[in-house]
């Protein structure tokens, strides 16, 4: 029980970690790593791709010695940081960037949202001025937008 509780409360937990890291980390000291996702150089693989071993190395350490020490609250936090990494590779490279062809031409209201507000964080090439640091949860701002467009489009 401790295991699913843990691995449920690390994934909520890592939409703000995601947050602080990508404000302060990847537009902050890091920046060497994220700056070709905002300024793309055409290549199949980013720096930025770096991000993903940064988060699934202790992942694994965490689910390995979790699950062989047995100690639940390790595995489970390991889990919920890999169940976070997989909602990311399928929202923000399937869904957002479309570097798998999945999702193109979506309909969801939620899809449209995550969409917009990520163009709004890449209207900015540098590390500075940028909005929209988050992946799952959206600011209401956004929403609002995309509600609007909607309207205008149905009444147009």
């Amino acid at each position: 029980m401790i295991f699913l509780f843990v691995s449920l409360l690390t994934f909520l937990v890592m939409e703000g970690i995601t947050w602080l890291t990508h404000k302060y980390v990847m537009h902050g000291f890091l920046w060497v790593l994220h700056e070709d996702h905002h300024q793309p150089t055409g290549h199949i693989l980013e720096k930025n791709d770096a991000f993903f071993l940064i988060f699934a190395i202790p992942s694994m350490l965490c689910i390995f010695f979790g699950t062989f020490k047995n100690i639940p609250w390790l595995a489970g936090l390991g889990t919920g940081v890999a169940m976070y990494g997989f909602a990311y590779f399928v929202v923000h490279e399937v869904i957002i960037h479309q570097r798998i062809k999945w999702f193109t031409r979506s309909n969801i209201r939620y899809i449209k949202v995550l969409r917009w507000a990520h163009k709004m964080h890449h209207k900015q090439l540098g590390k500075h001025e940028s909005e929209s640091f988050g992946m799952l949860f959206v600011s209401k701002k956004y929403w609002d937008k995309v509600r609007r467009d909607e309207a205008i489009q149905n009444n147009g």
